[in-house]
Order: structure tokens, then C-alpha cells, then sequence
């Protein structure tokens, strides 16, 4: 049987639409829905992108989806990777991949607490319960705050004893994140502004239970909905799951195979007609970007030749440049804030002319903030000097 084809013209017209790139969004939510997810390991991250994509960028608004409406969650998912995803999504995404990390998370904490400690599951258990009875009556409160309602939370486990890189280690900070792994308290305003790291923990409940393969089904639907087409291996990179959960869930999501340039991938059947070509747009996004991190093969949107410049030694992704569904370059702040850019592409002088409009309203929207990636990449580090 001979394969639809879609080429990378196709899949680069297929990423503005449905990536909010060529046309904006209203809501922080939609744009959250458009990508599955926003990366969120820096916070910035999450700003940032869907700035990038807000008809009405608004640092305040996406504060709003967060922490007032709560639309927007964090949850530790994907790869064992930090993401922001809509309330609708998250017992989704809780369910595919966020159970299994929590479970391999708390396995990891009890072996950390019985070597180094001598605790069994029930001192945990304990430990646990008074952790959340205190946050329940602060309502909101900082790891230095519980710690001091639950001294066994300072307790301290000894890493790499015996050698030059030994540390003291509280267990608050272990404990805490296998509480928000399994759903029972979660990331609250930060300490300062957006951009920080620090911040406070909330109590919460839980999502619904979710059999895991009809999750992955799911899961896989709408990043084909999103990303798709895209190969086997992307959605493995992109999940975190092993090949016979991304098997299975293709097969259940009912994806068909068509023929790629990176190989054969995958769609869903409905989902075979080209996308009208977008209007010519150009973006800047940030580093950590879903749409840059969206596949494991880059090839039809980022040529390899540019790839040290762009990601850093581990595989993240620093700020880029975009022109009609590729990168064609990287960006950056100065010491004072003014965005500067690069391109590594001949790409003309349209597509500096809406490079320079994107960059303009990119400052308009900061006011002045500086925003430093929590992971550098070689052409930001240039750039910002």
C-alpha cells in the first residue's frame, strides 16, 4: 500500500497554524492546549511562550491562569520534565505519565531515607502527614516555613560521604516533591517576581484516576493533533515512554502511517489534507520552547550545522529565531534588556524586517525585564554580553 505523503513544507505550515505562531490566541489556556503543554523547569519558560503566542502578551495573565484562576498547573511529567498544563489536561497527563514518575520518585525517596536515615515507610508516612496537616492550616506556605512546623523535615542525609564532593542534605526538599508528584500540594506564587525560582506550596487534591492505557491513548492523540505528523521515536523522546507504551497508544489512538523526509511517522486519519499556507510570520522564542523541543528528529525545521550554537551540552534548546515554520537563528538580551538577535540563514530582507517587529514587541510587553535562561546556550552567552 502505498503511503500519504507529507513533506516538510507541509509540517512547516502545519507547526505555525496549529503552534499559534502565524495566528495569535485570546487565552493563556488555548495556548497551553494548542502545545499539550508549556515546558516549565524555568520559569520564564512558561511567560515567555505564551507571551510569544498572546494576541495581548501579559505576564500578569498568564500569573492569572496559575495562581487565581488555576486554569494552568504545574505538573512533573513528560520525561520526568516540569510542564504547565491546562486543569482539563492534567488528569490526562497525571494518568500517562505523571503516575508512573511519582511512583519511581517515592521509590528513589525511601531507599534516600532508609540509607541515610534509617526511616521505614511509615516514619515517611508520618512525616508526610504532619507536613500537610501544617500546610492545611498555613493555607500557603515556603519549604523554610514548614520546616519549622515539622522539624523532622530538617533531618539531614549525608551525599557522596567520603569523598571531595560531600554534602549535608535536608530531606524537606525530597519529601516535598514526591507530596506534588502524587498530587497533594502544588507550586504557588513565587517569592519574588515571575521569573523566580522560589515559591510557595499549596495544599491540593489529587486529579481523578485514569487507566493509564486509555490515558496514553489520549495523550498521543493530542500531540498528534498538535505536533503530528512525527515519527515513533519522537514520540518516545517526547513522552518518555517506552516503545511498547508508544506502540500501543498509537494503535489505540488509531494513528495511520504516512511517509516523511525523517522517515515513516504517524497521523491521525482525519488528519491527511494539507494546511493552507499561513501568512509569513516570524517568531522569537524563548529557551525551552515546546515547539523547538516538540520532536526528537529536527532536521525539517533546525538544521543539524546549527544545533551547537542553539542547545546546550544536556540537549536544551536556547532562545531562537523563527521564519515560516524553521529556525533560522538565535536571540538574547543585553545587560540593559534590548533583545539582539543573530541569524544563522540568509533569509532576506521580509524576514528581517518582521524579526525586528517581533523583537520590538517583545520589548514593548517585558517593560524592561531581563529575562537570563536557567539553562545558557552558547549563542545566548554571545549575544548578551
Amino acid at each position: 500500500m502505498t503511503l500519504a505523503k507529507i513533506d516538510d513544507v507541509r509540517r512547516r505550515a502545519r507547526l505555525g497554524v496549529r503552534h499559534l505562531l502565524s495566528t495569535r490566541a485570546t487565552s493563556v489556556e488555548d495556548v497551553a492546549d494548542a502545545l499539550v503543554g508549556l515546558h516549565a523547569s524555568d520559569p520564564a519558560t512558561v511567560v515567555l511562550s505564551a507571551c510569544a503566542r498572546l494576541e495581548q502578551p501579559s505576564a500578569a495573565e498568564v500569573e492569572a491562569a496559575l495562581y487565581d484562576r488555576q486554569t494552568l498547573v504545574k505538573l512533573l511529567c513528560m520525561r520526568r520534565t516540569m510542564f504547565a498544563v491546562t486543569a482539563t489536561t492534567a488528569p490526562v497527563v497525571q494518568a500517562a505519565a505523571g503516575v508512573a514518575i511519582a511512583q519511581k520518585e517515592r521509590q528513589k525517596l525511601l531507599k534516600h531515607l532508609a540509607d541515610g536515615l534509617g526511616w521505614d515507610a511509615d516514619r515517611l508516612a508520618e512525616v508526610e502527614k504532619a507536613t500537610l496537616e501544617a500546610l492545611r492550616l498555613r493555607g500557603e506556605a515556603t519549604a523554610v516555613e514548614l520546616t519549622r512546623d515539622v522539624p523532622a523535615l530538617l533531618e539531614q542525609v549525608v551525599l557522596a560521604p567520603g569523598t571531595p564532593k560531600e554534602i549535608r542534605q535536608n530531606v524537606s526538599s525530597r519529601i516535598l516533591r514526591v507530596l506534588a508528584a502524587d498530587g497533594w500540594m502544588r507550586r504557588s506564587r513565587p517569592l519574588g517576581t515571575w521569573l523566580s525560582t522560589q515559591f510557595r506550596w499549596a495544599p491540593a487534591t489529587p486529579w481523578p484516576d485514569l487507566a493509564p492505557d486509555t490515558a496514553r491513548a489520549e495523550l498521543v492523540r493530542r500531540w498528534l493533533t498538535s505536533y503530528g505528523p512525527g515519527t515513533e521515536a519522537d514520540v518516545k523522546w517526547w513522552t518518555g515512554w517506552t516503545l511498547g507504551n508508544v506502540r500501543k497508544a498509537l494503535a489505540a489512538a488509531g494513528a495511520v502511517q504516512v511517509e516523511l523526509s525523517t522517515g515513516i511517522g504517524y497521523t491521525l486519519p482525519d488528519d491527511l489534507s494539507d494546511t493552507p499556507d499561513p501568512e509569513p510570520w516570524a517568531a522569537l522564542l524563548p529557551a525551552l520552547d515546546p515547539t523547538p523541543m516538540g520532536w526528537q528528529t529536527r532536521d525539517w525545521y533546525l538544521p543539524a550545522r546549527h544545533r551547537p550554537r542553539l542547545f546546550d551540552t544536556s540537549g536544551n534548546v536556547g532562545p531562537t529565531v523563527w521564519w515560516n515554520g524553521a529556525v533560522v537563528g538565535g536571540w538574547a538580551q543585553k545587560p540593559d534588556g534590548e533583545p539582539v538577535w543573530e541569524l544563522l540563514e540568509d533569509v532576506g530582507a521580509d524576514a528581517k524586517t518582521a524579526i525586528a517587529r517581533e523583537a520590538d514587541r517583545l520589548t514593548s510587553w517585558l517593560g524592561g525585564v531581563r529575562v537570563i535562561p536557567r539553562f545558557r546556550t552558547p549563542l545566548e552567552k554571545e549575544l548578551s554580553k
